[in-house]
């Protein structure tokens, strides 16, 4: 039998609605079984870095030599590059997040069968969720730290609101990690990731990454508006170009509310899962 404890009052209001005993408060030993087990999968783990950093300089600096300049989010004039820039900070934190949370947990889950052997130590379900979301937060947010590196070489940080972006993009990854994680947990064969991949490159090319909000018909713009990127890429675009307000406060409290469904319906899908 599983050795779980019931979670600690410090814990929080969201543990009371994640099942029941399920919550031994050791989370970070999966976090530490990640990062020894990465050490040999060293190129996988930093090959997503690359990708927006080859956006960047095709379309930042190719395209933007013929594009000119696009109005920022306060209305003044900004290159291409610090336009789409943003975008690719959002994108990058998403997909080192989505990625490591759905395929490497559908394996362990379906194929190494990694978590029947953790519910045999004193870890519950709903520390392999948080361990795992953990683990999917640090690598978007590795990710999201080597763009920036790349955009302040670029001198696409212009304001010092831009300190604020790399916890705004751990939150972003985190919001997707959950996301990514719950949706796993419904997968039954590799067959269904082309449906992750369906998601996330219509949401990478709408999503306002390359081009304001305004060139799209009204009724694109409110889909548009609904996608969880869109609010990354406002988030991100905002602090890193200094146009900050209220509204951005709603941006947060999107992913904040990612957050709590996806910790939930992965935790209450594990236990459905692995102690049926």
């Amino acid at each position: 039998m599983t050795a779980q404890v019931p979670a600690p009052p410090a814990a929080g209001g969201l543990l009371r609605l994640l099942p029941a005993g399920s919550y031994a408060g050791r989370s970070h030993a999966l976090l530490l079984r990640s990062a020894t087990a990465s050490r040999r999968a060293w190129l996988a783990f930093v090959s997503g870095f690359f990708e927006p950093v080859f956006y960047l300089v095709a379309m930042g600096q190719g395209l933007g030599s013929l594009v000119g300049t696009l109005p920022g989010p306060d209305g003044s004039p900004i290159s291409y590059a610090a336009f789409i820039a943003p975008g690719l900070l959002a994108a990058s934190a998403m997909n080192g997040a989505v990625f490591d949370a759905t395929f490497n947990v559908f394996f362990k889950l379906k194929h190494a069968k990694l978590y029947d052997a953790m519910l045999a130590t004193p870890l519950g379900t709903v520390d392999i969720a948080l361990g795992e979301i953990g683990w999917a937060l640090i690598r978007g947010g590795l990710y999201a730290l080597g763009f920036l590196t790349v955009m302040a070489g670029f001198g696409l940080l212009v304001s010092p609101w831009a300190l604020l972006a790399l916890p705004a993009a751990l939150v972003v990854a985190f919001a997707f990690a959950a996301i990514g994680m719950a949706a796993t947990s419904y997968m039954r064969s590799w067959q269904d990731f082309d449906l992750v991949t369906l998601v996330i490159l219509p949401m990478f090319l709408f999503s306002t990454t390359f081009y304001p909000l305004s060139v799209y018909p009204r009724w694109l713009q409110i889909v548009v508006e609904c996608l969880p990127l869109f609010h990354a890429v406002e988030l991100m675009r905002g602090l890193t170009t200094g146009a900050v307000h209220l509204g951005m406060l709603g941006h947060l409290t999107y992913f904040l509310v990612m957050i709590a469904l996806g910790v939930t319906v992965a935790s209450r899908r594990l236990d459905a899962l692995l102690l049926r």
